[in-house]
């Protein structure tokens, strides 16, 4: 009998439609998806309505779904941001391999996250409604378990910070932290880990759009820096050790500070880059780890450049004309496009990641190539917001 994959998701991604759950069929599993957005899910698995955030219910539908022949777990996972933790509880309960839940609960929090690390590296962090007087402006103002770049700014003084608050609060009414602003190179760091040995698959250097805002325009493959040791280092103290892991840090004179850990892989189609580029079934990888497997032996890939870059709303509107799916080669380079809004849907300009209208990802054997590439694709292809 095939071993049983409970994955727990909430709304539809592209990582989990196009990358999970394909390695889940290509390992051979049973999959159930369990999620509180049962229509958005039209995946050809069975599809189990579930209050996802709350490890008790997800305990209580795998208990059900295996009762009536669905199999009992060999894996529960998630790739959510927002479910790392309650599918970290419910896969201990039934003593599968996880991910400590206080760590993905750490993570996910940045304010635990800051007080956890203020041995390590202190950073000033506090309630965005009790902000003392005295604060290290400027600061960046953000939802306290916020992702995507959503309703997170630069302020400069106090009378800023509190209107950009009361914008914030008209949107939505979790928590929010204003942190000291961290100068520097943005990078990523992107990991893979079994319990027992964390692996750096590689690092991404982000180009960011001009402040307040946020929005991550390009995300070009690196070398981890040298600094990358002082970010392993926080990742231990935080916990971090099991599955994929995806880490934004700044490096500045020499020091590498972390701006805040997503306990997932990477996302916008980044994670289908890192497998293209890395040449290994990663999806299948990560899975694997979740159902008790060690890290498979380290493949050296051949030297290549690699580019993720959104095409990125610039107004708001209706999205009339845009390309669908492509992969194809252009000399050396190879390249795919995958879109994130379709023909007809409406746009409004939110100033996030959100704004994407889709990402194409380039890998090539150097930076000459690869951006000629990018260059000639964009402009051969139209994006109308009418």
């Amino acid at each position: 009998m095939a071993a049983s994959l409970y994955l727990v998701a909430g709304k539809a991604t592209d990582s989990v439609t196009h990358g999970f759950l394909p390695a889940a069929a290509r390992l051979g599993l049973d999959v159930t998806l369990l999620t509180d957005r049962p229509a958005d899910h039209d995946t050809g698995v069975p599809v189990v309505e579930c209050e996802v955030s709350d490890f008790r219910d997800i305990i209580a539908r795998v208990e059900d779904t295996a009762a009536r022949g669905g199999g009992r777990p060999a894996a529960v996972f998630s790739n959510s941001d927002f479910l790392q933790a309650p599918a970290a509880l419910a896969a201990a309960y039934f003593g599968l391999p996880a991910k400590d839940w206080r760590a993905a609960t750490r993570a996910k929090n940045k304010a635990l996250m800051r007080r956890h690390l203020a041995s390590l590296d202190p950073v000033f962090s506090a309630d965005a409604g009790r902000v003392p007087a005295d604060a290290p402006y400027p600061l960046v103002v953000k939802p306290r378990e916020g992702v995507a770049s959503e309703d997170v700014f630069l302020v400069h003084d106090a009378v800023e910070l509190a209107a950009r608050v009361e914008e914030i609060r008209a949107r939505r009414g979790d928590p929010l932290v204003a942190e000291e602003y961290l100068p520097g190179r943005l990078h990523t760091l992107e990991t893979l880990g079994d319990g027992r040995e964390l692996r750096v698959l590689g690092s991404f250097r982000t180009t960011l759009s001009p402040p307040p805002f946020f929005v991550e325009e390009r995300l070009e493959w690196a070398p981890p820096p040298p600094e990358t040791g002082e970010v392993l280092r926080q990742l231990e103290a935080l916990g971090v050790g099991f599955g994929a892991c995806h880490t934004e840090f700044v490096v500045h004179e020499g020091r590498a500070r972390v701006i805040e850990v997503n306990y997932r892989l990477i996302g916008d189609h980044c994670d289908f880059l890192l497998a293209d580029l890395l040449g290994v079934p990663l999806f299948e990888q990560i899975l694997r780890v979740h159902l008790g497997a060690a890290l498979p032996g380290r493949r050296v890939p051949r030297p290549r450049h690699a580019v993720a870059e959104p095409v990125i709303a610039d107004r708001c509107g209706t999205l009339t004309a845009a390309p669908g799916p492509l992969r194809f080669e252009d000399g050396p380079v190879r390249l795919a496009y995958r879109p994130q809004r379709a023909v007809g849907d409406t746009v409004s300009l939110t100033r996030t990641n959100r704004d994407y209208l889709g990402t194409v990802r380039a890998i090539g054997p150097g930076p000459d190539e690869v951006n000629a590439a990018l260059a000639r694709f964009r402009a051969t292809h139209d994006w109308t917001i009418a």
